[in-house]
């Protein structure tokens, strides 16, 4: 026997989906919140560590396979020390049964370790996800510098 689902089941399943995914991307911020403060373990619940992954980092980098993401993201916030604040400014998100995806603009203000001035950054960010035993799971991020002009024609 074959089941069809109609259009409009199709398009109640991606409305749950993108809700679902809305709902973690509150995570998603949290991570990135404690991330930019320091703290790399929210960040790395929702990472992967099992199948391919990339970040394409804000200084150009490339870093290749789930353990050398994770030990670069783990190195990176390192660097930052509390007093960080981190927001993102969602453009575009989508979700399916197992990909989802946002793009936008992250807005923070952080504190260096080598610095005892708070750093402005603005960075272009596309991350994609995928369902990992039902969990959502980081498996690439691109960041990088958000020109001066766009910012200022943006506030």
């Amino acid at each position: 026997m074959s089941i069809q689902t109609s259009a409009n089941d199709q398009k109640s399943t991606i409305s749950n989906e993108l809700t679902e995914f809305q709902r973690f991307m509150k995570r998603r911020e949290a991570a990135s919140q404690a991330f930019v403060n320091g703290d790399i373990e929210p960040l790395d619940r929702i990472s992967t560590h099992t199948s391919q992954a990339t970040i394409f980092g804000p200084s150009g980098s490339c870093v290749e396979g789930a353990e050398k993401v994770n030990a670069t993201n783990a190195s990176a916030a390192k660097q930052f020390k509390p007093g960080s604040k981190n927001a993102f400014e969602i453009l575009h998100i989508a979700a399916d049964t197992d990909i989802a995806y946002w793009v936008g603009i992250q807005r923070s203000v952080v504190q260096m370790k080598e610095k005892t001035e708070a750093i402005p950054m603005d960075l272009r960010v596309t991350e994609i996800f995928r369902r990992e035993d039902g969990e959502w799971k980081l498996v690439h991020r691109h960041a990088d510098p958000l020109k001066a002009e766009a910012t200022k024609r943006n506030n």
